[in-house]
């Protein structure tokens, strides 16, 4: 078995990896940008200011914000920005930016951090209770459809994955929001904060939870179901079953500990994916998170808003698969050992 000191480097071997992504991912999408559109012809500090400016205020901008500065003197002072806080100036005139300081918004002028903070909890809220939902209810019909393959309830259960699968998630919202909202009067009113209003946090989110349970949860009833059935015919299931074993210790300690391998790494990179904005979902039922905030950006060319979605998209997903590959040698002994 592995010990303490193996699992340790293990884990500071994998947050070395993570910090070296988001680095790469840093410097990518800071080129991306604030070097591509000026390669396009395509000036950030105009969209910062506007048509209507003449060319003393561009700049003006241009010297604040440092864009007249090398490439690489810009994204060092965006990093050390998102570490130490950031100090922009002109002349006189000079504006604090405390860390973590992802610039300022074009569009509204706000800082890009505050704005982040705001959506976070929404996005947050839609993944943790969609997760819960997709993943006991595609779990526990995958796992029973391997058990009863080729009854009626295996037939039904597939079905429905299926149709989960094809749907698409714009169309089965707004058919839900049609029926529940607006024909029924169940479902109404826009998010609230649970801190603000619980029953009322509940209302709001129920509707996108299940739109989004619906699509993940047919994923991985049909993830769960096939890899049931290939480990149930494995030798030692049948090694189990052969010492007298129960069958819900069978499936329960042996079987399931081995299905959980795949769905954790599916669930990694759905959930990282999700915290990183939910863009249909959001979008759809109105929901002020990272996913709408990240389309509104984009529609007003809000560069330093977009980098920020960016960043935090891809910090989440690392963080999400980092904790997958902890999960996986609590679920899979064969993991501390190796």
């Amino acid at each position: 078995a592995a010990g303490p000191s193996t699992v340790l480097a293990y884990l500071i071997r994998r947050l070395f990896a993570v910090a070296m992504m988001l680095m790469v991912v840093l410097l990518t999408t800071f080129c991306i940008f604030f070097v591509l559109p000026k390669w396009a012809g395509q000036d950030p500090a105009y969209l910062f200011a506007g048509k209507q400016t003449d060319e003393a205020a561009i700049e003006g901008i241009r010297e604040k914000l440092g864009l007249a500065d090398p490439v690489l003197v810009q994204f060092w002072h965006f990093v050390q920005g998102l570490v130490m806080g950031r100090e922009y100036s002109s002349g006189t005139d000079v504006t604090q930016c405390p860390a973590p300081c992802f610039g300022y918004s074009f569009r509204t002028e706000q800082e890009v951090w505050p704005l982040l903070t705001e959506a976070i909890p929404v996005t947050l809220s839609l993944a943790a209770g969609a997760c819960l939902l997709w993943v006991t209810g595609g779990v526990a019909a995958g796992v029973v459809s391997a058990l009863r393959r080729g009854t009626v309830w295996d037939r039904a259960a597939m079905t429905v994955a299926l149709a989960g699968v094809s749907l698409p998630i714009y169309f089965t919202g707004l058919i839900s929001l049609a029926v529940f909202s607006y024909q029924l009067d169940w479902v109404s009113g826009e998010y609230t904060p649970i801190e603000e209003n619980p029953a009322q946090w509940f209302q709001t989110l129920i509707l996108p939870w299940i739109t989004l349970a619906f699509l993940y949860a047919a994923m991985y009833a049909r993830l769960t179901r096939a890899t049931m059935l290939e480990i149930m015919g494995e030798d030692y299931i049948r090694t189990a079953r052969a010492k007298g074993l129960t069958e819900r210790v069978v499936i329960g300690r042996h079987a399931m500990r081995s299905t959980w391998t795949p769905v954790l790494t599916l669930l990694g990179l759905d959930l990282g994916a999700l915290l990183g904005g939910a863009v249909l979902t959001e979008s759809t039922y109105n929901l002020p998170g990272l996913g709408r905030l990240a389309i509104d950006a984009i529609s007003s060319k809000d560069l330093p808003l977009i980098l920020g979605v960016t960043l935090f998209a891809a910090l989440f997903i690392c963080v999400a698969n980092l904790l997958v590959d902890l999960l996986y040698a609590v679920v899979d002994p064969r993991v501390r050992i190796g």
